[in-house]
């Protein structure tokens, strides 16, 4: 993994590095979550570099079991983390809401709906742009969670909806980009504070050119390149930002382009034979560190979005 924050190449990690090492990085985040401050975590690569790895591990059965496994990626673990830290706050002081989405073809896919049997299903949904100039999902789902178990929980019951097809490369390559939000309210005496941890698997378009797939790497192309567009704005402080141009882009507006911390880890392979990939993957990772911005506190007024 290659890690970026704010104008710097941060770490460099090897493939015998233990998730531990790599949450450490991380667990700094979590602090100011509390306090208010959005975090967005970011896993980029091709298919088959290890985003999924970083960002989930390995799952279980047992989602309780899946917290406290040293192979759990950075979900698992900053939810664990995060729910200790609200143990250590007065009772009743913080709230935790998820939110599970996927970017699929160039559509929002509420992975958390459910139908009148109670199952969950994919619901499409739109994303529009408030008159404040942040971006929303309205009707999105929302779970209240009250420990990381829950939360494990529920990425393991979305994670068989996830939209699958074999590729030369991976035979369980997700086409798609996967989101999972976790919202902080925190209640202080004169308002209320929001914080928003983004968790985001995205993935460069892999070199092949199977028929049948052909239309959904170019969604994802689109998506790539819309991204590539709006760091580069950000980057020459452009007036106009393209963030409505793909969902993925719109989707992420006050991620990417707000006032949130943003992480980035580039995930790459070792091998030559996919030089050209990585060698996209630290492109992406180039231009995302030119971008500066300070991030602000949040405050709880009609940014929640339900």
């Amino acid at each position: 993994y290659l890690w970026t924050i704010g104008d710097i190449i941060a770490l460099v990690h090897g493939p015998e590095e233990s998730q531990e090492t790599v949450f450490d990085e991380v667990k700094p985040l979590l602090t100011s979550l509390l306090d208010g401050y959005n975090v967005c975590i970011m896993a980029y690569g091709q298919t088959g570099s290890g985003k999924t790895h970083t960002m989930i591990g390995s799952r279980s059965e047992d989602p309780t079991a899946a917290v406290q496994d040293s192979q759990q990626g950075i979900i698992p673990k900053a939810a664990n983390e995060l729910f200790k830290l609200i143990s250590e706050k007065p009772a009743d002081s913080h709230t935790v809401e998820m939110s599970v989405v996927e970017v699929y073809n160039n559509e929002v896919l509420d992975l958390l709906a459910r139908d009148e049997d109670g199952a969950t299903v994919g619901v499409k949904r739109e994303v529009i742009t408030t008159c404040t100039g942040t971006s929303e999902v309205p009707c999105l789902t929302y779970e209240l969670v009250r420990s990381s178990a829950e939360v494990m929980q529920l990425i393991n019951s979305v994670l068989k909806l996830r939209s699958h097809s074999p590729t030369l490369v991976h035979m369980d390559s997700s086409r798609s980009h996967f989101i999972v939000t976790l919202t902080v309210s925190s209640k202080s005496p004169d308002a209320l504070a929001l914080g928003m941890i983004y968790s985001v698997s995205s993935r460069v378009s892999d070199l092949i050119q199977a028929l049948q797939v052909q239309m959904k790497i170019s969604c994802i192309n689109r998506s790539l390149s819309a991204l590539s567009d709006v760091l580069g704005a950000l980057v020459e402080r452009r007036p106009h930002v393209p963030y409505p141009n793909s969902k993925l882009t719109h989707l992420l507006q006050n991620a990417i382009g707000g006032d949130a911390t943003l992480l980035i880890m580039l995930c790459v392979s070792p091998t030559q034979r996919f030089l050209a990939e990585s060698l996209q993957s630290l492109g992406f990772g180039a231009r995302a560190r030119q971008v500066q911005r300070e991030p602000s506190r949040r405050k709880n007024t009609a940014l929640k979005m339900k």
